[in-house]
């Protein structure tokens, strides 16, 4: 399915006394080009969500913001350490057995230990399932939103594209008569010029100007480039830099068709055709 490359995410996931703050805003962009922001505490979770996004994205500028916030329902539980307490305590008890001077270890000493007070915050390890479960669901989204946005540029584009059909089914019809009119003006216009031309003379240089103005060719490449846009359409994965490429191609076209037609009404339909096709080309430029 065409996809967009614009497209927002958000998913949050709450862990108790705190809460995990994921978003995901995607633009157009050549390349995949990841940002991210990530607060210091998760800066190593930024691996593995590269990761994640580099096998679900093929194009576009993402910016990645990871937050944890602490919950608002009062202060961490903190559990003492009493298998620690008590060791300490004999260990104490030993040495003031064996230095009767030494001073007891006071409580804000034993608070202080290294080990003697847990909170119930989790660590990075205990984090990570969680944060790539978010940055899974969060991707999800994301692509889910590029798709129903590719779906409407796709529409748009698939609207642009009948509307040049019907001008070249207009303008084909017309070729035949343009070119005779051009050939009897201008066998008039050299009959007046050069009295002593012979007839087969005027047949050649009128043949040979009416090739030139024949947009025939150019006629018949617009519709077989408008069937590959189309065919792109319809088809799934990444295409907006081939269709990127058939705007270049159509755009070409146009404009050989604007130059060589010596008709009004064709050069009108060359004029606009190049307007659908830039306002294509600002839709493809949108599509992954």
């Amino acid at each position: 399915m065409i996809q967009s490359m614009t497209g927002f995410a958000v998913q949050t996931r709450d862990l108790g006394g705190v809460s995990l703050h994921l978003e995901l805003r995607s633009v157009n962009s050549r390349y995949l080009d990841l940002g991210f922001r990530i607060v210091d505490d998760l800066r190593q979770a930024e691996p593995a969500i590269r990761e994640r996004i580099s096998a679900k994205l093929g194009r576009g500028k993402v910016e990645c913001r990871l937050n944890l916030q602490t919950g608002h329902g009062g202060p961490r539980s903190l559990a003492l350490n009493g298998a620690l307490a008590d060791q300490l305590a004999e260990a104490q008890a030993g040495l003031r057995a064996r230095f009767p001077e030494a001073q007891p270890l006071s409580v804000n000493e034993l608070l202080r230990w290294p080990g003697m007070l847990a909170d119930d915050s989790l660590g990075f390890d205990e984090l990570l399932p969680h944060i790539c479960a978010l940055a899974d669901a969060a991707l999800v989204e994301l692509v889910a939103t590029r798709r129903r946005e590719g779906e409407k540029l796709a529409d748009a584009i698939r609207e642009r594209v009948g509307r040049m059909r019907e001008l070249v089914t207009v303008a084909s019809p017309r070729m035949p008569a343009i070119v005779a009119e051009y050939q009897e003006r201008l066998t008039a216009k050299l009959r007046d010029a050069v009295a002593g031309l012979d007839e087969d003379r005027i047949r050649q240089e009128v043949a040979l100007y009416a090739q030139r103005i024949d947009v025939a060719e150019e006629l018949t490449r617009l519709s077989t480039h408008l069937d590959e846009v189309e065919r792109i359409l319809k088809a799934s994965g990444a295409a907006g830099k081939r269709l990127d490429f058939l705007m270049q191609e159509l755009n070409r076209e146009a404009n050989t068709l604007a130059s060589k037609s010596p008709a009004t009404d064709i050069t009108g339909i060359a004029m606009e055709m190049k307007v659908l096709i830039e306002q294509m080309r600002e839709q493809v430029q949108n599509l992954e």
